[in-house]
């Protein structure tokens, strides 16, 4: 397991990375598997998995961080893996801990156009007998994979995410470790739900049924860095529905997706079923996007990528077999509106934990804060405060709340949001406003207060450590929700704080369409598989909600097949007579 070993030149040739080879006759019909159905079987029970504390002393924090210190006493070489075999390219890049960016934790292989070309006609030459493969076969795959997550390689897992996304310990818990697990138990779940959904009505004599067929051709899968449960979501729903898959990770993320890629191999997916290909993205979409048996995108990541890959999609449309599913989850300008009636400390907290748990490094995390001039004064005064004692430095440190923010590119926008906020006349610097990338790259937690409900950092998505807030006359409750609306073009997540249940109501409805995810009297982020399906619209995403059947209904296309048990014995109706 996790096998990140040296591999040699042979392996290319193993492969076929040399010249191209002409693409083989492929025959989606010709399974070359066929296995009786003995009994429709019944899942085990799906459950969310049970969160661990991690309290200081316990066996189950010493073990994590041994795993930690043992995956970072090293550099790791993490290869391409393409139809089961590890494959070296030549072009080695690097994963650095954000955190001490002096320490190289991963080298990882960057594939190029040949090893694209063999990762497509590999997914496509495995595609037929692993959609052939009896659904509860591959469910039984991946709840394999999810109970090896969850105990035997958890602690790896999340290592490699705290070490290389800078996590702490309690956000690799419920991203590395629960959310991970409940992606792949619901999914299995979500596939049985779908696979029963058959015609209700037959007419006399006829038998009616629906299959859910795979996509015709293979899926790119390009996941982020920020939660490694993504990227295993991104590969493993449409593998699940019968779907081959390429699995492009972040650059930034490549030792944590490989483990987890791994943990699959074990769990017993074929080979080229999913193909692990780390590379260039710019360049591999354009070779992906060019093929004409592309079948879908699963994405996350910005919406300024998003729309571009969107658009070279459309460029290509009469290359495609099939038109293509466009699945993404994008960005988000998320808010909390707090009423005159609302908790104020469970206001405050939940703005503290929205906007800045994991260095504020969420789709869904809060940036925008609305509060009503009569609570502003003992507001402001317990969100600084609270803001000022948060503890931040180097993951091993058990202690400490945030972290470092991904890399010096993320730093460095950042840190110019901060900059404008401190040179603009209608803002104010009240806590944070600090920074240093002399070891890692470490923001500190900042909050702007402007007078301006329309300024450049209410509006752009920061992806950092930085809330800014805007006080309103409490008389402008009704007004101040259409200025939430109006402000961006997202609509990911969004909260209403009041106690006064028809304030409450009112702000739900008249904020229908600002937030896939609407929270009341809760922070905007935290969405748990199975509970609260998860995505937005608008400039958002296509709103497909993992952690719901709705995104495995976009990795099949369903046949309608209609069977008549008795002859007829002419052309003619009735009304012909």
């Amino acid at each position: 397991m996790f096998r990140l070993t040296h591999t040699s030149a042979a392996v290319a040739a193993r492969v076929g990375l040399g010249a191209r080879t002409p693409t083989p006759e492929r025959s989606y019909s010709d399974s070359g598997i066929r296995v009786p159905q003995l009994a429709t079987f019944r899942l085990p029970e799906i459950k969310n998995e049970p969160t661990r504390d991690y309290v200081p002393g316990s066996a189950e924090q010493e073990q994590l961080m041994a795993a930690v210190e043992e995956l970072g006493s090293k550099t790791h070489h993490i290869p391409l893996v393409i139809n089961g075999k590890e494959v070296r390219t030549g072009d080695v890049q690097k994963q650095v801990n954000p955190g001490n960016k002096s320490q190289v934790l991963c080298t990882y292989e960057n594939a190029g156009p040949k090893e694209v070309d063999a990762a497509i006609e590999g997914a496509l030459a495995a595609k037929s007998k692993w959609e052939a493969m009896p659904i509860y076969d591959r469910q039984a795959i991946f709840l394999r994979a999810a109970d090896l997550l969850a105990t035997k390689y958890r602690y790896k897992l999340m290592a490699a995410s705290m070490l290389g996304q800078g996590k702490n310990i309690w956000q690799a818990e419920i991203d590395a470790a629960t959310e991970a697990v409940d992606f792949l138990r619901f999914n299995v779940k979500y596939s049985a739900e779908i696979y029963a959904q058959q015609p209700p009505l037959n007419a006399p004599g006829i038998w009616n049924r629906v299959e859910y067929r795979p996509l015709e051709g293979f899926v790119y899968a390009v996941s982020p860095f920020n939660f490694t449960a993504i990227g295993v979501n991104l590969a493993a729903a449409p593998a699940l529905m019968g779907n081959t898959v390429l699995w492009k990770p972040s650059n930034s993320a490549v030792l944590s997706n490989y483990v987890a890629y791994d943990i699959m191999r074990e769990a017993g997916v074929p080979d080229g079923v999913m193909q692990f290909v780390p590379g260039d993205a710019a360049a591999m979409t354009k070779q992906v996007f060019e093929h004409p048996e592309f079948a879908s995108l699963h994405f996350t990541g910005s919406t300024h990528v998003f729309k571009s890959m969107w658009k070279q999609i459309a460029e290509n449309i009469d290359r495609y077999k099939s038109y293509p599913r466009i699945v993404g989850e994008t960005g988000g300008k998320n808010y909390h509106l707090v009423h005159s009636s609302a908790n104020m400390d469970n206001a405050v907290n939940g703005t503290i934990r929205g906007a800045f748990e994991f260095q504020g490094q969420k789709c869904s995390a809060c940036s925008r804060l609305y509060v009503p001039k009569s609570m502003w004064s003992e507001f402001r005064e317990k969100l600084v405060a609270g803001t000022e004692s948060i503890k931040m430095g180097p993951i091993t440190d058990t202690t400490n709340f945030m972290g470092p923010v991904i890399n010096q590119a993320a730093y460095d926008k950042i840190t110019g949001y901060i900059e404008v906020a401190r040179s603009s006349s209608d803002c104010e610097i009240i806590a944070g406003g600090k920074y240093s990338d002399r070891d890692g790259y470490y923001i500190r937690p900042t909050i702007v207060l402007t007078s301006d409900p329309y300024c450049k950092l209410m509006k752009e998505e920061i992806f950092g450590p930085v809330l800014t807030v805007y006080v309103y006359d409490d008389a402008e409750f009704d007004s101040i929700i259409n200025t939430i609306s109006e402000t961006t073009p997202y609509g990911l997540t969004g909260a209403v704080f009041a106690e006064d249940r028809m304030a409450a109501v009112h702000a739900s409805t008249r904020l229908l369409h600002t937030a896939g995810n609407f929270y009341i009297n809760d922070k905007c982020t935290g969405a748990v598989v199975g509970q609260q399906p998860f995505g937005g619209s608008r400039a958002s995403g296509t709103n497909d909600k993992p952690g719901s059947p709705s995104l495995l209904q976009r990795f099949v296309s369903p046949r309608s097949i209609k069977e008549n048990m008795i002859p007829i014995s002419g052309y003619t109706y009735p009304s012909n007579q």
